[in-house]
């Protein structure tokens, strides 16, 4: 093992950046950008997580322009991200992406991408910015802070730095810092497919349906295993630490349609095609079971309304999460060891936290990114202010 080591710079500052993912690497940018020296530690590629988000396009933010607007896209810290996004907002953000020399666009759902529609270019533009940043492959195993500093033990070496950024991430390096005294709350995935006591064909994805139980909606994916999808993720999400098993209620058509009128007016239709005009076949056939074929003249008040609470009342309950499915953790340091407006450790001095690794998650869109751009800004400019 080698003996601890110092690169200072003229600023008197010595800085390390754990993890070389999205907050990391951009609080890297900063703090080069400000003519700081940086190490940056990952045992793995840069920039790597970054490759599968936003389905390869890369989903750099959200079109909210509002903080606290923007804020409520988050079960987890949503009070504490009005001081970080009042400081980096998505204007920021899209200003930031113009400067490194990326294109956006916005969808109509608000989603903002590269024209590009790569994640590889996203990675790459990056990349090419923070190339003077002393990049250490290897894998951080320990952190103690000795007096003013902080003892960098990995897998090969320790180092000795005056600043300390954990941007490690929700998946790994959490473990590092727990014998700091933080309050670190346990990591449950969210963002994440649900397992279902219900199989329904798989592959059939239902548009706007509505969550009669958190009363909000969007589509939803029946798969293998249960339910997948923008509106499975947003659950997901906002019941990350409930217990299973739990119940979930769904209007699956939320629009009204009359369906007596409609066996009125074709009453020797079968059913399936009748409400084949509302909701897939596949789905239908499977909803009605032994009554998809019958002819409409056949269905009395009864079965009638049993079909319409199918519809608009329709049950599930969710067993468990589809694991390896995950893409972002609920949980991690917890944010009252935080100052929203510097990212720095109420205990320790100096030593800051960005991105995943802060109990901070958001719904699917580009609001997971956003929380790694802003606190590594946030993060970066109190190390700045300090070392001029």
């Amino acid at each position: 093992m080698k003996p601890a080591r110092r690169q200072t710079t003229l600023s008197g500052r010595n800085i390390a950046i754990i993890g070389a993912g999205a907050s990391g690497c951009l609080c890297a940018y900063f703090l080069l950008k400000a003519g700081l020296d940086v190490n940056l530690f990952d045992f793995s590629s840069p920039l790597r997580t970054l490759l599968p988000t936003g389905g390869g396009r890369c989903n750099l933010a959200h079109a909210e322009y509002d903080f606290k607007e923007l804020a409520k896209n988050y079960p987890r810290g949503e009070k504490f991200l009005y001081s970080v996004f009042s400081q980096f907002s998505t204007y920021d953000t899209l200003a930031l992406f113009e400067e490194l020399g990326i294109k956006t666009y916005v969808q109509e759902n608000g989603r903002i991408f590269p024209q590009s529609n790569s994640a590889k270019e996203v990675r790459e533009k990056i990349l090419n910015k923070i190339t003077k940043a002393n990049f250490i492959k290897e894998k951080v195993s320990f952190i103690e802070r000795i007096g003013s500093e902080y003892k960098i033990t990995t897998n090969k070496a320790k180092y000795l730095f005056t600043d300390v950024v954990a941007a490690s991430g929700g998946h790994w390096g959490i473990e590092i810092f727990k014998h700091l005294d933080l309050s670190i709350n346990p990591q449950v995935p969210s963002l994440v497919g649900l397992n279902s006591d219900i199989k329904a064909p798989s592959g059939i994805v239902l548009k706007n349906v509505y969550s009669k139980d958190l009363k909000i909606s969007d589509d939803i994916l029946f798969t293998h295993f249960g339910i997948s999808g923008p509106l499975t993720f947003k659950i997901s999400s906002i019941k990350a630490r409930d217990k299973f098993p739990y119940k979930l209620s769904f209007d699956l058509y939320p629009k009204e349609f009359e369906l007596q009128n409609l066996l009125n007016t074709y009453p020797h239709k079968e059913l399936k095609n009748i409400l084949s005009e509302f909701l897939p076949l596949n789905f239908v056939k499977y909803l009605l079971g032994d009554f998809a074929e019958v002819k409409a003249h056949k269905i009395n008040g009864k079965v009638r309304d049993e079909i319409l609470e199918k519809i608009h009342n329709f049950q599930l309950t969710i067993t468990g999460t589809n694991k390896g499915e995950e893409t972002v953790s609920a949980g991690g340091v917890d944010l009252k060891e935080i100052n929203p407006k510097t990212m720095e450790c109420k205990k320790h001095p100096h030593l800051y936290f960005t991105g995943e690794i802060l109990d901070i998650d958001g719904f699917c869109g580009g609001f997971n990114l956003q929380n790694a751009w802003s606190t590594a800004f946030s993060a970066a400019q109190d190390i700045i202010s300090q070392a001029e």
